[in-house]
C-alpha cells in the first residue's frame, strides 16, 4: 500500500483528512512540525507528501527546498490559505508539484494526486535535445547543460514534454489543460501560464535563449529546428 505523508499543524484537520483518504487505498501518517517532517523524510520512504504552507517551527516551502537538496524526488503539493500568484509560483519554484488552496474538497486533491502520480508513466521513450545545449530526460524529468541541471515537477516536464513532442505546433493553454491535468479537476486554464512561467525560469537557469515561444493568438510553440530525439 503506497504511503503518504501530512504535514500540518491543524491536527484535527489532519486527522479528517486521513479519514477521508485511506479508504483510497493510502497508508498515511501525520506530523504537526517541519523538524518532525525532516526527521520522517530521513528515515522513511513515502510516495507522496501534503505540505501545509504554514508551520510552528518553518514553512513547507523551506522543508521542500531542504528536501529536493537532499535528493528527495517525493512528489510533494501544497496545502495553503494563500492565492497570490507570487505564493503559488514561490511553491513551484522550490520543488512543489501541486498547490492547492483551503478551502478544498477532498474529491479535487484526489484528482490531483492521480494525476501527479500517473504522470511518469505516460512518458514516451527517448531524450531529448533541445537547441544545441539542453538534453532532456523525460523519464528522470531533468534538463541538463553540460555539468549544470535543473530538476522538474511530474507538471513541468509533462508540459515540455508534451510540447517537444509535437514540435512546429501551436499548443493553447486549453490544449495543454486538457493533456496534462486530469479531466475532473476544478483548477482553471490559468494554472496552465504558471507552470509554464515556472518551466521557463528553470530553463533559463541553464541557457538565455527563449526556445519556447508564445505566439499571440495561437499558444506556445517550440520549433522542430530546436528539439531532436535520441
Amino acid at each position: 500500500m503506497p504511503k503518504m505523508l501530512i504535514v500540518d499543524d491543524d491536527r484535527e484537520a489532519s486527522r479528517e483528512l486521513k479519514t477521508a483518504i485511506e479508504p483510497h487505498g493510502w497508508q498515511v501518517e501525520l506530523c504537526d512540525t517541519g523538524h518532525d517532517a525532516m526527521q520522517l523524510l530521513r528515515n522513511f520512504q513515502y510516495d507522496f507528501i501534503l505540505l501545509d504552507w504554514n508551520l510552528p517551527d518553518t514553512t513547507g516551502p523551506e522543508i521542500c527546498t531542504q528536501f529536493r537538496k537532499n535528493g528527495g524526488t517525493t512528489p510533494i503539493i501544497f496545502l495553503t490559505g494563500r492565492q497570490e500568484i507570487e505564493s503559488i509560483e514561490h511553491g513551484l519554484d522550490c520543488g512543489g508539484d501541486d498547490y492547492l488552496t483551503k478551502p478544498f474538497i477532498v474529491r479535487e486533491l484526489l484528482a490531483r494526486i492521480r494525476s501527479v502520480k500517473r504522470r511518469p508513466a505516460q512518458v514516451k521513450e527517448g531524450k531529448l535535445t533541445l537547441g544545441r545545449q539542453l538534453n532532456f530526460d523525460p523519464k528522470l524529468r531533468t534538463v541538463k547543460c553540460g555539468d549544470e541541471s535543473v530538476q522538474l515537477s511530474p507538471t513541468e516536464s509533462g508540459l515540455l514534454e508534451t510540447i517537444c513532442r509535437r514540435p512546429n505546433s501551436y499548443f493553447s493553454a486549453a490544449d495543454l489543460f486538457e493533456a496534462v491535468w486530469p479531466s475532473e479537476t476544478d483548477s482553471t486554464e490559468d494554472i496552465v501560464r504558471t507552470h509554464m512561467k515556472v518551466l521557463r525560469r528553470k530553463l533559463k537557469l541553464l541557457i538565455d535563449t527563449e526556445l519556447i515561444e508564445t505566439v499571440r493568438g495561437s499558444g506556445y510553440l517550440i520549433r522542430a529546428e530546436n528539439v531532436q530525439t535520441s
